[in-house]
């Protein structure tokens, strides 16, 4: 059985503008970064791979302008300890995401996550 993790496949964003509107492109190479990053660091658990648990969750991540997360909160679990004890791992090591594009000071959206085995 060929294992894999599909980490992330779109960011759903909420921006909180303060100056200077981001450019669209800007904003895009920003998210690929994030998604790159966040694909670089899930870890699929060795206990939940044996056992072959599988789950999403969502969590809501607060950004600095210097890519600092300044807050998460799990807005969905996977109600799978195993996966759920994953997530405040992950927000260490994604910690700091890529600084924000010019002009924006902070920023808010939902991370979606998936843990599943092909």
């Amino acid at each position: 059985m060929f294992k894999k993790i599909s980490a992330l496949i779109a960011l759903t964003v909420a921006i909180s503008f303060t100056g200077a509107v981001t450019a669209a492109g800007d904003m895009g190479s920003w998210q690929k970064a994030v998604i790159k990053k966040v694909q670089e660091n899930q870890k699929y658990p060795r206990s939940a791979v044996s056992r072959e648990i599988e789950g999403k969750a969502k969590v809501r991540i607060s950004v600095g302008a210097d890519g600092a997360i300044t807050a998460h909160e799990v807005v969905e679990a996977t109600g799978e300890t195993v996966l759920d004890r994953e997530i405040p791992k992950l927000m260490e090591r994604l910690n700091p995401l890529p600084a924000l594009p010019e002009g924006q000071t902070e920023l808010t959206f939902v991370l979606p996550l998936n843990w599943s085995l092909d």
